[in-house]
C-alpha cells in the first residue's frame, strides 16, 4: 500500500472501475483569464504560456493552480497537476522548456522560502541513513509489481537502455545488460556482487550467459520476491539488506540505478565498502544518473512522491570521493538514451492502463505520467546524464580497454 504524508492514498484495490478524476474542480478558465503577472512573465520567458495554443502550454482548469504554484513552486506545480487543476498536451515538451530555462532558479515568495528550507534539510540531515534506507523501497519500488511488469521490458530493467543499435526497448535493455557484463570482463566461476539488483534482470543475464555466481541486494521486498522467482535454477542469491551491511569478497561489483539513493553524506562509506568488498584485481561498474552540476537539494515533488531521500550526484562529487581510492578506467555517458527509454515506458504504461485502473486510482495515473514525462524533459534538455564508470583499485595488474 502506498502512503504519503499529507497526501491522498493513491492505491486502492477496492476502487470502482467507474471512478474517474474530475477535472471540474472549477470551471475551465477562459482563454483570456489572467494568471498572476509574475507567474505569466516567468513561464513566458521559457516559451510557455497559460491557456495558449501550443502543445506544451499549460491549460488551467482551476485558478487555484496559480496559488499552489506561487506558494509551493515545483511541489505545487506537480500537486496541482495530480489534482487535475491543469493539463498540458505534451508534458515532456513543457518540462524540456521549463528546465532549459532553469525555472527552479526563478521561484519567488513562499516558494523561494520553501526551497531554502529544503536546502537546509539536505545540508544538516543524513536523509539516507541506515534507518531511512528502506523508505524508497517501501514507497516506490513496492508500488506494485504489476505496474512495473506492464511498463518495463521483459528483462524488467528499470534503468536507461542503450539504444545505439536497438530499435525496441527490450533490445536496448539487453544491449545494456550485455555491455555491462563485457565491461566487467566477467569470467565463468567469478563472484559478482550487485548492489541494488532490482527485479533480477542483470543477475539472471550474467549468471545465465557468463557463468558467474551472483549476490544481489535490494531494499524492496517486492523486488526480492520477484527477482528470486525469475532467477530460480541459477547461481543467484537475492538478499534484502542495506549496502552498509555487506560482507565478503567479490571478483566484480556492479551497481545499476542505486547510487542515486546513497546521498552525498554517504558517498565515502559507499566507496569505502566497495573497496573493502572488491578483490585487488577486480572491477567495479557504477551505472548512475548524473546531474550536469552540483546541487544542494533535489526536486521537492520527486522527493515527496517518487524517490524519497534521493540525490543525483555530479561528476565533481564522484571524482572527489573516488580520488586516491579507485582509478577511473572508463567514464561513458549516454544520457540522451534515457529520454527514449522514458518515453517507451510511458507508452507501455498508457497501453496497460485500461487493465491497471481497476487497481490504481486516476490520481495515481496522473502522478505516474507526470513523473515519467517530467524526467524525459530533464534528460532531453541534457541537465540529466547517464554515466557508466568502470573503476579499479590502483594495485590492479594489467591494462583495461574500454568497451562499447
Amino acid at each position: 500500500m502506498l502512503t504519503y504524508q499529507n497526501t491522498d492514498n493513491f492505491r486502492d484495490r477496492k476502487m470502482s472501475k467507474t471512478r474517474n478524476l474530475s477535472l471540474a474542480t472549477g470551471q475551465s478558465c477562459d482563454q483570456g483569464a489572467e494568471a498572476p503577472k509574475i507567474l505569466a512573465t516567468i513561464i513566458e520567458e521559457a516559451g510557455v504560456t497559460f491557456n495558449g495554443a501550443a502543445a506544451w502550454d499549460i491549460q488551467v482548469h482551476n485558478k487555484e493552480a496559480y496559488q499552489q504554484i506561487l506558494s509551493k513552486g515545483s511541489l505545487g506545480l506537480g500537486e496541482s497537476y495530480i489534482n487535475g487543476l491543469w493539463d498540458a498536451y505534451s508534458l515532456d515538451e513543457l518540462f524540456t522548456r521549463l528546465i532549459n530555462f532553469n525555472i527552479d532558479k526563478k521561484v519567488v515568495g513562499l516558494a523561494k522560502l520553501r526551497l531554502a528550507v529544503e536546502v537546509l534539510r539536505h545540508k544538516f540531515s543524513n536523509l539516507q541513513s541506515p534507518k531511512r534506507a528502506f523508505q524508497v523501497g517501501e514507497q516506490h519500488y513496492d508500488t506494485g509489481n504489476d505496474i512495473f511488469e506492464a511498463m518495463l521490458d521483459p528483462t524488467m530493467s528499470y534503468s536507461c537502455g542503450f539504444w545505439e543499435n536497438a530499435e525496441t526497448l527490450e533490445q536496448a535493455q539487453l544491449d545494456k545488460l550485455d555491455m555491462i557484463c563485457r565491461k566487467l570482463d566477467l569470467q565463468p566461476g567469478e563472484k559478482l556482487l550487485e548492489i541494488g539488483c532490482g527485479w533480477g534482470g542483470l543477475a539472471r543475464h550474467a549468471a545465465a550467459n557468463y557463468g558467474v555466481e551472483v549476490t544481489g541486494i535490494t531494499v524492496s521486498k517486492e523486488q526480492q520476491y520477484l527477482a528470486r522467482q525469475r532467477c530460480v535454477g541459477l547461481p543467484v542469491k537475492i538478499e534484502l539488506m542495506d549496502y552498509r551491511d555487506l560482507q565478503g569478497q567479490f571478483d566484480k561489483i556492479v551497481s545499476v540505478g542505486m547510487f542515486e539513493h546513497v546521498g552525498a553524506k554517504n558517498y565515502k562509506i559507499y566507496f569505502d565498502n566497495a573497496d573493502r568488498l572488491l578483490k585487488q584485481d577486480g572491477l567495479f561498474l557504477l551505472h548512475t544518473i548524473g546531474n550536469h552540476c552540483t546541487t544542494k537539494s533535489v526536486d521537492p515533488w520527486i522527493d515527496k512522491y517518487i524517490f524519497p531521500n534521493g540525490k543525483l550526484p555530479s561528476a565533481r562529487e564522484i571524482s572527489a570521493v573516488t580520488e586516491n581510492k579507485f582509478i577511473i578506467e572508463d567514464w561513458h555517458n549516454f544520457g540522451q538514451d534515457y529520454d527514449k527509454t522514458l518515453m517507451a515506458w510511458m507508452n507501455n504504461f498508457d497501453k496497460a492502463w485500461p487493465e491497471l485502473k481497476s487497481t490504481y486510482s486516476d490520481k495515481f495515473y496522473r502522478m505516474w505520467k507526470y513523473y515519467l514525462l517530467s524526467c524525459a524533459g530533464f534528460f532531453r534538455c541534457r541537465q540529466g546524464q547517464l554515466w557508466q564508470l568502470v573503476l579499479s583499485k590502483r594495485q590492479r595488474s594489467g591494462v583495461y580497454r574500454s568497451i562499447r
